[in-house]
């Protein structure tokens, strides 16, 4: 049954996709698209591979350090094409979604795309509540800057990524992509696709710069990835509250930090959560027919990554422009 809740204002407002949006509009967002998916696949692992070539032809100090900055967005995008093939939202062919959202998303990054997606649609189901199974990752939030410093300063010298590393090997859950163990069989997988990755790096005559692919997850992809959370869900309006413009938010970031830390329409979690179904590639025209419809007239607006950030530290729940 559709409900209506006060939000803000005080005044009755629509909340489900029913009452804002025609059928028609939501058929075609929630259209995906096979030429698309391969696309976003096959650009992301292109600047994976531009990074490392640029560190290959000019090997130095300068070169991986541009490494280390941009590879975790395109490490992060990996993960965030296997977050929409667990939705079955990247391709519109089932096979494509299981077997690319696997093999070229999820295990280069020691993921795992069945136990991710049903971690994940659980998420889902009880984002606002006290069972949200991802609460661990950012209920904390607010939290002083010493704590926050110690956070970061373990995932840039590898600790948080040595900590998923142990739990992988013995078997168990994945630590900040959440992928639940399947067994040897899993972890098979995963260093075989490590190997696959070291072979045709090989063959390019980059062989070494497996090393770098393999650091830079291991340090700044790992504080990328908690980043993302804590500006997805941390210190929102209301943690609890079922309305995603409370427990969520979006961030509307100018382009530059996008591409550094929020690729593939991430940034987009509050339209995600309002509507699971859209593909990353239509989120942002989701939005925009929510705001032509009102739904954002009292939700705090943030216009980038580091006006969340110094929220999140100083103890403000919520954002504003």
């Amino acid at each position: 049954m559709s409900m209506n809740v006060a939000h803000k204002s005080g005044s009755v407002a629509p909340t489900k996709p029913n009452e804002l949006l025609s059928a028609e509009e939501r058929l075609a967002l929630m259209q995906s698209s096979d030429l698309v998916g391969l696309w976003l696949v096959a650009q992301t692992w292109g600047l994976v591979f531009i990074l490392l070539g640029l560190a290959a032809l000019f090997p130095g100090p300068l070169t991986a350090i541009i490494v280390l900055v941009f590879l975790p967005g395109r490490q992060l995008g990996l993960a965030v094409l296997m977050h929409e093939a667990g939705h079955g939202s990247l391709f519109a062919t089932p096979a494509l979604n299981r077997v690319v959202g696997q093999w070229f998303c999820a295990l280069p990054t020691l993921g795992d795309l069945p136990s991710y997606a049903a971690g994940h649609l659980e998420h889902h189901r009880k984002a606002g509540t006290r069972d949200d199974p991802d609460l661990v990752n950012y209920a904390a939030y607010p939290i002083k800057n010493k704590s926050f410093g110690r956070k970061v300063f373990r995932d840039l010298t590898g600790q948080t990524g040595f900590k998923l590393l142990i739990s992988l090997v013995r078997g168990g859950a994945g630590n900040m992509n959440r992928a639940q163990g399947q067994g040897r069989a899993l972890l098979f997988k995963q260093i075989l696709v490590q190997g696959l990755l070291f072979l045709a790096l090989f063959a390019l005559g980059w062989g070494w710069t497996w090393l770098l692919w393999f650091a830079t997850f291991m340090t700044t992809y790992m504080l990328v990835i908690r980043l993302r959370q804590i500006a997805e869900h941390g210190a929102v309006p209301n943690l609890y509250d079922l309305d995603p413009r409370e427990n969520t938010r979006t961030v509307e970031a100018p382009y530059w930090q996008r591409f550094l830390m929020a690729p593939h329409s991430v940034n987009f979690h509050l339209e995600h959560h309002f509507m699971a179904a859209v593909p990353c590639y239509r989120l942002a025209d989701l939005r925009r027919l929510l705001r032509a419809r009102g739904y954002f007239d009292h939700t705090p607006v943030s216009p980038g990554y580091g006006t969340v950030f110094k929220s999140v530290l100083q103890g403000s729940s919520s954002v504003s422009s």
